[in-house]
């Protein structure tokens, strides 16, 4: 119980406006990597949730305005998208579709937290279905692609909710979370379904759901978060949680989703952006945030991957348990090392006694 409320003393219990009585995410497994982020400033920073506001020029809310249009205020959509007046369809349960949805407005706020009321549903059943929705933020809009319907090689961010396992040979359990952030120079591979670009991501069962389901992604300080609520309990789940994350400002949200052989409905319900009231450093505050370039800090860059002959990848971005491990792997080298040294300390000792 006393570690409980001090999580909620340095903010992860704030309740997350938009859906009464939610709260905020809860602390994910507890390593020492985790702890130390807790312990910095960057946990520190995080509000208490009182200070968000709704920015309508860049939510989608019901009612929708333009149903039965092929446009809406403030948002476009494209190919096989479909306005009703309870969801915006990116796709239909029909094969090789293609659809999506941008907000008008590029968006200016350096903190902001994104909520997201989603469906995906369709006939198939086991793994026959796909593929899935990514929701972005980013520098171009309206471009459709290979990627969950939009462009390859986009410069920004990508959420991608992943339905079906293109690579046999993975250990990921299905459906799946992902993120990835792009300068322009690197490519989502499918036959790999996004791993060696992955930064991090997690399992969740979000398809055919009888009860409403629901992402929030939050980025503020360079931390990006992503959380879920799937269990129609009320409560946010922690799936991803990065640091240094580097955004910049003017760029678009949207949404999309792509069907190929296999195919589901693709409904997004209603997209809700929060701006986060967070004081930032003078430094900070004179940055010509539209110029920053799309990355991430400490991690290893993915275009220094290997990929070997059965499947798996000799190095990858350093997670949060990878990072724990070479820590653990360097404190025991010293260990040893100091071990070693005490012992041949003590063996010279002896042997000058005998010499003298």
């Amino acid at each position: 119980m006393a570690a409980e409320g001090w999580f909620w003393r340095w903010g992860w219990g704030r309740r997350c406006p938009g859906r009464t009585g939610l709260p905020g995410p809860g602390p994910g497994p507890t390593t020492l990597v985790h702890i130390l982020l807790l312990l910095g400033p960057v946990a520190a920073d995080i509000t208490d949730g009182n200070s968000e506001h709704l920015k309508r020029e860049h939510s989608l809310i019901k009612p929708y305005q333009g149903v039965g249009s092929s446009s809406m205020p403030l948002w476009d959509f494209q190919g096989s998208t479909m306005l009703t007046s309870q969801y915006v369809r990116l796709t239909p349960d029909e094969r090789s579709k293609e659809g999506s949805i941008w907000n008008h407005q590029p968006c200016f706020l350096k903190d902001w937290e994104m909520h997201v009321h989603f469906k995906v549903h369709g006939t198939g059943k086991k793994n026959l279905h796909g593929d899935g929705i990514a929701l972005w933020y980013t520098r171009d809009r309206l471009v459709p692609g290979p990627v969950f319907g939009s462009k390859d090689n986009f410069h920004g961010l990508a959420i991608f909710l992943d339905t079906y396992p293109n690579d046999e040979t993975t250990e990921r359990v299905f459906p799946y979370i992902s993120v990835m952030v792009n300068n322009g120079s690197l490519s989502y591979d499918h036959s790999k379904d996004g791993r060696w670009t992955e930064l991090a991501g997690c399992t969740a069962d979000f398809r055919n759901r009888d009860h409403d389901t629901f992402l929030a992604v939050r980025y503020s300080r360079s931390r990006l978060t992503v959380m879920t609520d799937l269990e129609d309990k009320n409560e946010w789940k922690n799936c991803i949680d990065i640091i240094g994350v580097r955004l910049p400002t003017g760029y678009y949200f949207g949404a999309s989703a792509g069907t190929g052989d296999l195919s589901d409905n693709h409904d997004i319900i209603s997209i809700k952006l929060f701006q986060l009231m967070v004081e930032h450093t003078p430094d900070e505050e004179n940055i010509d945030w539209t110029k920053i370039e799309p990355g991430v800090n400490f991690f290893k860059s993915p275009k220094d991957n290997v990929d070997d002959p059965t499947g798996n990848f000799r190095s990858g971005p350093l997670t949060g348990w990878r990072v724990f491990l070479l820590l653990l792997c360097a404190l025991l080298g010293i260990i040893v090392c100091a071990v070693v040294g005490a012992v041949v300390f003590q063996k010279r000792q002896e042997r000058n006694k005998r010499f003298y």
